[in-house]
């Protein structure tokens, strides 16, 4: 071992006598490691965090300082964003193609190059601390930047990739369709779509992981939008649906997350009625068959309502449902440019007068 270093070290004196100027050598890891020759002079290291010895002229090797810089792998980074984006360790190593206990490792071993957390202990699920947050936001651009290299190597340029989020009550709406339709005037851009509870999707945006939210609200938000209204809300039913003056009212519904859901049963809580769930799913296709079934009453839009055909029951021996706000989001910062022509689009199509 001392031969191979006193023969490294003279390598380094002998360039360095024809380059003045200090020479640092940085000896990477992870994929620099395994593509390092076999002959290439390997120089022991103290410490897996700093893989850095500076040599001077005509001095001794020194352990690294201030000027010693640090090189963050990305497979780390990728590792990180993969956690943060599915909130599940299990779930993002499916998506990497490795085993749980490795993306564990290769978060602490993020963690130690840092020197910080970056995944908040304290929390419940997966979240993120202050510093984690910026170095999620910052692994995205890096990551990107990486990907678009590797990319126009190639030959294949993408185009944008925008990150929708829509609540369950849009799922099976023609919000799809009206997606489709603006990629007649973006034929670049891709969708990647979600639904998911409002809190989740509106966090998911403020931490740049959606570019655009479709969000309903039982009260008006706080939080500004760049487009927001109201939409009436009414029961529907069928010929064949039966209501017990002395029973439960029977409710066909999207689930727990639904907006629609929120104010019906809130609604008749405060008329002293109690509700049953005769009918739930995510489907639209199913909601609609149960209501013309008779299974129970609905609370939806009088948009959709008319659209899909449904019966609106204007003298229902039910209260009356309050307004539902809906608001469109945008992310910040970055080049928003398609995603605030999308908001702009969807509004007109949703807010289209129904044929």
């Amino acid at each position: 071992m001392r031969t191979v270093e006193k023969t490294f070290v003279s390598i380094i004196r002998l360039r360095s006598a024809h380059n003045p100027r200090l020479l640092e050598i940085i000896l990477g890891d992870g994929n620099d490691r395994r593509r390092a020759t076999r002959d290439r002079p390997k120089v022991p290291v103290t410490s897996d965090r700093h893989r850095c010895i500076v040599f001077g002229r005509g001095r001794e090797p020194r352990e690294p300082g201030a000027d010693c810089m640090l090189n963050i792998p990305t497979d780390l980074l990728r590792t990180l964003v993969a956690v943060t984006e599915m909130r599940s360790f299990t779930k993002a190593a499916q998506s990497l193609g490795v085993t749980q206990p490795a993306v564990s490792a290769q978060i602490k071993r993020l963690q130690y190059l840092l020197g910080y957390e970056v995944l908040d202990k304290s929390a419940p699920g997966v979240s993120l601390t202050p510093r984690g947050e910026i170095v999620v936001h910052n692994a995205r651009r890096l990551l990107s930047i990486n990907d678009e290299i590797l990319q126009l190597t190639s030959g294949h340029i993408p185009g944008q990739a925008i990150r929708v989020g829509i609540p369950i009550d849009y799922a099976g709406s023609k919000l799809p369709a009206t997606l489709i339709r603006f990629r007649q005037h973006w034929p670049n851009i891709s969708y990647n779509v979600s639904s998911g509870p409002v809190e989740d999707m509106l966090r998911d945006l403020k931490q740049g992981e959606l570019d655009l939210v479709l969000a309903l609200f039982t009260e008006k938000p706080a939080i500004p939008a760049r487009h927001m209204w109201t939409q009436e809300s009414v029961w529907v039913h069928s010929a064949a649906t039966k209501l017990d003056p002395e029973g439960p009212v029977p409710l066909v519904s999207y689930g727990g997350d639904s907006a629609c859901q929120r104010i019906a049963v809130a609604a008749l809580h405060r008329a002293g009625l109690d509700c049953n769930f005769v009918f739930t799913s995510h489907s639209q296709v199913s909601l609609m068959a149960a209501v013309e079934a008779g299974f129970g009453v609905m609370a939806v839009p009088r948009g959709r309502a008319i659209r899909n055909k449904l019966a609106i029951w204007d003298d229902a021996p039910l209260p009356k449902l309050p307004d539902i706000y809906c608001a469109i989001l945008v992310r910040d910062g970055g080049d928003r440019t398609a995603i605030e022509e999308l908001a702009d689009y969807v509004k007109d199509a949703i807010l289209a007068p129904s044929s």
